[in-house]
């Protein structure tokens, strides 16, 4: 890469950390999509960001396509340039824009995988106990079923995000967006009681104090990982597929179940913190697919294997 791209890449990391507040993951992942756009561009002819120009940017993703690189990551590649070029454009380093009417490549669409709510409440009694790592583990379930969090939003919590009287949580969601999250009485319940018996033990192993709610064993901020292999452990215990679960599964559960009890798209977009409701849209479809599940099963004229064989021996 030219001095001169690394330059403006330089600058606009910059930018995303001071004056956007970007994650160091998202940063990263900024910095390693870019350096491959920039590398490409060089070798098709651009000696700095001033040549950019709208062919190396539909060169880029066709190159992509052509490695056989899937349609999200092209997409995500594709947003991390037009940001960079949003960014040239807004400083001056760029005249036009290299991006305008270069289409997004077609995503097909996943619905997340769920859990019915009898596996959610299975998982949530399979976390009972009365050792602190027993009272964390449960409370942090609570908080994550009943509120919705990113696993990185849920370790991240500090004790003064939580204002137990009003039930509420303050959230730093993606790009240090702040939200408040209404907590139920079961998650305030497992939360007080995790404060009470199982916080300061976990917290007097600490060789300095952390102002984390959510402790280790050793007594520093829980990490996405402990959590995660302690949540796997705790599957099994319910009976439930260790692949199944996952904190990401659980926050489609409590995504899915609002929709399904009859919560308004917009109410669930701000509590998941979701910049686009868009991203929100996706759990109508799973809760669709849920009612389409019942009504193979349950109607006379659904297409459950069941029926059509009891209809073929009549």
């Amino acid at each position: 890469m030219s001095a001169a791209f690394d330059a403006a890449l330089d600058g606009f990391l910059s930018h995303g950390a001071v004056e956007r507040g970007l994650s160091p993951r998202t940063l990263e992942a900024y910095a390693r999509d870019l350096a491959r756009f920039t590398r490409f561009a060089a070798s098709a002819g651009a000696r700095g960001v001033a040549q950019l120009e709208r062919r190396h940017v539909t060169g880029f993703v066709e190159a992509l396509a052509a490695e056989g690189l899937a349609p999200r990551s092209r997409a995500r590649m594709l947003v991390a340039v037009r940001r960079f070029a949003h960014f040239l454009l807004a400083t001056g380093q760029l005249a036009s824009d290299p991006c305008q009417g270069v289409g997004t490549p077609r995503l097909g669409r996943t619905l997340p995988k769920g859990l019915a709510p009898h596996e959610s409440a299975a998982l949530l009694a399979a976390a009972a106990g009365d050792e602190p790592l027993a009272l964390r583990d449960r409370a942090m379930l609570e908080v994550l079923y009943g509120a919705g969090l990113r696993v990185s939003e849920l370790v991240a919590l500090p004790r003064s995000g939580l204002d137990a009287r009003a039930g509420l949580l303050r959230v730093f969601g993606k790009g240090r967006r702040e939200r408040l999250v209404p907590l139920g009485e079961p998650a305030l319940e497992a939360v007080a009681v995790y404060l009470r018996d199982g916080r300061p033990a976990l917290a007097r192993s600490a060789a300095r104090p952390s102002e984390a709610l959510f402790l280790s064993r050793r007594g520093s901020a829980m990490t996405r990982q402990n959590f995660f292999e302690r949540l796997r452990q705790i599957a099994v215990r319910a009976g439930l597929p260790r692949e199944r679960v996952s904190p990401h599964v659980l926050r489609h559960a409590f995504a899915t179940d609002l929709l399904e009890g009859g919560a308004d798209l917009r109410s669930v977009q701000a509590m998941l913190g979701h910049a686009d409701l868009a991203t929100t849209q996706i759990y109508t479809h799973v809760s669709r697919g849920r009612l389409r599940e019942l009504v193979d099963a349950h109607h006379p004229r659904g297409a459950s294997p069941a029926k059509r064989s009891d209809a073929g021996r009549g």
